[in-house]
């Protein structure tokens, strides 16, 4: 009996210590909910050390326990769960050096806890296949292609088409996650998100899937999982530039340049924080760049492009052949299209776990075609090597001259090659000029002008106005916010004393019906404070804002027994969280008129200036 309340005791602690460490990260103050989100999780993967399993030894792990046998809505429990875990990473340390080895028992336990608490928060102790799936296929490490695969693997029927009942129990799963980290808000599930995924396919294949999930930019429920791989791969990333708001003289991670102001550069945490300076508004538009390019390596590559080196666009995913793929556990399906040069590298491919290609990929017919065209390459290749040595020759020895013929053959095909690099040239200075014009009109058409100004003032005074409105909402929203985290730290306080009042009586009379030592003033954590960024505002009850209030307050709204203070205390946090709702409602109405002013003002000085040409 001890050693269960023990345990559970310490399962607690372990459950709390990876959300109170996330909110010492202080990731609140990021004002976009998608960058907030994808950084949480991305928190959250390298606490529990997943982004050192690849996607490939996750499929192996699954296949191994006898996961793919069965059913997706078969339930596990706990302890076959934790053991699975354990297999995990304890197949991970074997594969690590010595040096880099990892604290197994600490990151199960952590991973565990986190994955009860997402996808079992009513406490049954059993969680089904299809979610256990989802998650660690999400959180784990790899490339987003192999993981997006595999998941169409899973959700698609025998022909190989995607199954939209199976899509959307995927969508359920996967999107309990952002919820997990409180920005449920944002990201929550909608009974229209796989329609705002697929709005208008009817048959979705392998191909077509990846397109809509990998497009830029992606679904807007999903839009946090490219980002999250983003920020794995620029966390090393070092630009050698100076940030226009903090000063700092280099900057690491993501680097934001503005669109409108010349030479103005973020860092990530300026930009994700909403910093700006002088001439420079958080509305103007900014690009996001994750590398770094001297001026010598973009004038190169600029030449490069231009003479056709490079290609202009690659399309984010390698075209994989529609065919019929059972949905299944294992890797052959979701393999990369590479061949496998030699032995040596067969051998490296299975001892890392990753698997090797069939012979049905490579005998594919754009592999064939790929395999002719390398091979016409190479033979060309050869004949021009040969022809060159033999001219080389003929200077040395008369009897090994070429033919007259063949030189002059050679020398007709160098004029043409040179002649056709002339007109590529002309070409690319012609489209170089043309583009030059067609930027500087569309910057001097984008310059407002005192004419349109004066045009219509009764808009511009109204757009004054709206703007002026939304920010004396923010102010209110923001004090809003601040009186409900005061109300709460109140409220807190207020059931501490109820309770202690309650033990004193329950001491007197020889019992305490309403005390539990599972919860206790040191298991509280307030929930975090969301910014107005967030895509949409649902109404809460009153138990969904006591979230993330402690034990004490959970157990009090739990009994039945009505107390007056008890009711006060509810209708104060419901009127105060309705007021906030109708607040982000009437602010983002003032925004959507702005911007059909803004709108307006601009479809009217360009129909003026078509007028005037």
């Amino acid at each position: 009996m001890i050693e269960e309340g023990s345990k559970r005791g310490k399962a607690m602690v372990e459950k709390r210590q990876l959300f109170m460490e996330m909110r010492a990260q202080n990731f609140d103050v990021i004002r976009l909910s998608t960058y907030r989100t994808a950084c949480k999780l991305r928190f959250v993967q390298k606490r529990c050390n997943l982004h050192l399993v690849d996607v490939w030894n996750m499929i192996e792990a699954f296949r191994d326990s006898g996961l793919n046998t069965l059913d997706h809505n078969a339930e596990i429990n706990v302890s076959r769960l934790e053991t699975i875990l354990s297999s995990i990473y304890y197949q991970l340390n074997k594969r690590l050096p010595t040096t880099h080895q990892i604290n197994v028992e600490q990151s199960i336990g952590l991973l565990l806890n986190f994955m009860v608490a997402t996808y079992d928060s009513e406490g049954h102790g059993k969680l089904t296949v299809f979610s256990m799936k989802s998650m660690l296929a999400t959180m784990c490490g790899g490339k987003i292609v192999d993981k997006l695969r595999y998941i169409f693997s899973q959700i698609s029927d025998s022909n190989g088409v995607m199954a939209f009942a199976k899509f959307d129990q995927f969508l359920r799963e996967v999107l309990k996650l952002p919820t997990a980290v409180f920005e449920g808000p944002s990201f929550g599930y909608t009974e229209h998100s796989v329609r705002t995924c697929f709005p208008q396919q009817k048959k979705i294949l392998l191909n077509t899937f990846l397109d809509i999930l990998m497009a830029d930019p992606p679904p807007q429920c999903l839009v946090w999982l490219p980002l999250m791989h983003r920020l794995a791969n620029v966390e090393n990333v070092f630009h050698p530039v100076e940030c226009s708001y903090c000063r700092s003289e280099s900057m690491m991670g993501f680097r934001y340049r503005c669109q409108q102001c010349h030479g103005y550069q973020l860092c990530q945490s300026c930009f994700w924080r909403g910093h700006a300076n002088g001439p420079h508004s958080n509305q103007h538009q900014m690009k996001e760049h994750s590398s770094w390019k001297s001026p010598a390596k973009k004038l190169s590559h600029a030449i490069s492009k231009s003479l056709g080196c490079v290609p202009i666009g690659e399309p984010p995913h390698p075209m994989f052949p529609e065919q019929s793929e059972k949905p299944q556990d294992t890797m052959a399906h979701t393999v990369q299209q590479k061949p496998v040069a030699n032995n040596m590298n067969n051998t490296m491919l299975m001892s890392s776990g990753a698997p090797t290609p069939t012979k049905s990929v490579l005998e594919s017919p754009s592999r064939l075609d790929e395999e002719h065209r390398l091979i016409a390459r190479y033979a060309a290749r050869l004949a021009a090597e040969a022809g060159n040595s033999t001219v080389s020759s003929s200077t040395v020895s008369s009897s090994t001259q070429c033919p007259p013929t063949d030189l002059s053959f050679n020398f007709d095909a160098n004029k043409q090659q040179r002649q056709l690099i002339a007109e590529l040239e002309n070409k690319n200075r012609e489209i170089l000029q043309e583009i030059q014009r067609l930027r500087l009109e569309h910057e001097q058409a984008s310059q407002p002008t005192p004419e349109k100004a004066q045009q219509n003032p009764t808009l511009l005074a109204e757009l004054r106005l709206l703007r002026h409105r939304k920010d004396e909402l923010e102010r209110r929203m923001s004090a809003l916010q601040e009186s409900r985290r005061e109300l709460m730290v109140q409220l807190e306080g207020l059931m501490r004393l109820l309770k202690d009042e309650e033990q004193k009586q329950a001491a007197q009379t020889g019992g305490s019906p309403h005390s539990s030592p599972s919860h206790g003033a040191g298991c509280s954590m307030p929930m975090p404070i969301r910014s107005t960024s967030a895509g949409s505002t649902p109404t809460h009850t009153p138990q969904d804002c006591l979230a993330g209030v402690g034990g004490d307050v959970l157990e009090a709204f739990a009994h039945g027994v009505p107390r007056n203070l008890r009711n006060d205390l509810l209708v104060a946090a419901d009127s105060i969280t309705n007021t906030m709702s109708s607040l982000v409602k009437e602010l983002h109405s003032v925004d959507d008129a702005a911007e059909e002013e803004d709108n307006n003002m601009r479809n009217g000085g360009l129909r003026d200036r078509a007028e005037a040409e």
